[in-house]
């Protein structure tokens, strides 16, 4: 059973329960009680961030949503839109336990095709990475904070 451990992010008042010995968490934005694991740590922390202090609304988040990628079924962690509909930040998320490598990074490019999404985020919670995409220039940029949501 994971025991949640402090990340490299805000803590928040997590609702955690022990149900016949596992540990669930509530998801405020899928509204149900989910399986505690590492990466699902990892994900509610950066929830409650983007939420809480970088103002990106509940409403606009999508977590765990589908894609088609190279006739396979893959679910990319977090995707963001804007209210017009458009996909503006998609992130992938790690166990903490799990350095992040070119392959996180590989992976969230591979999901990019499908998507075209100008911000990425990968996080172990411990380790953060932002990138900003320009896919005319077919070019990428490493940014030292992720920035806030713009209305």
């Amino acid at each position: 059973m994971f025991a949640p451990i402090p990340l490299n992010l805000p803590p928040f008042d997590a609702k955690i329960v022990n149900k016949e010995g596992r540990l669930y968490i509530f998801d405020a934005l899928r509204k149900k009680q989910l399986v505690l694991t590492p990466e699902e740590w990892v994900r509610q922390h950066w929830v409650h961030r983007l939420t809480r202090e970088m103002h990106y609304p509940r409403s606009l988040i999508s977590l765990e949503g589908g894609l088609r990628l190279h006739e396979l079924n893959k679910r990319s962690d977090l995707v963001v839109f804007d209210p017009s509909g458009a996909k503006i930040l998609m992130a992938e998320f790690k166990a903490p336990s799990v350095k992040i490598t070119q392959q996180a990074f590989d992976q969230i490019a591979n999901y990019n095709i499908v998507h075209r999404i100008p911000l990425l985020l990968v996080s172990n919670g411990l380790e953060h990475y932002y990138c900003e995409v320009d896919f005319e220039t077919r070019s990428f940029r490493f940014l030292p904070e992720l920035p806030p949501y713009q209305r």
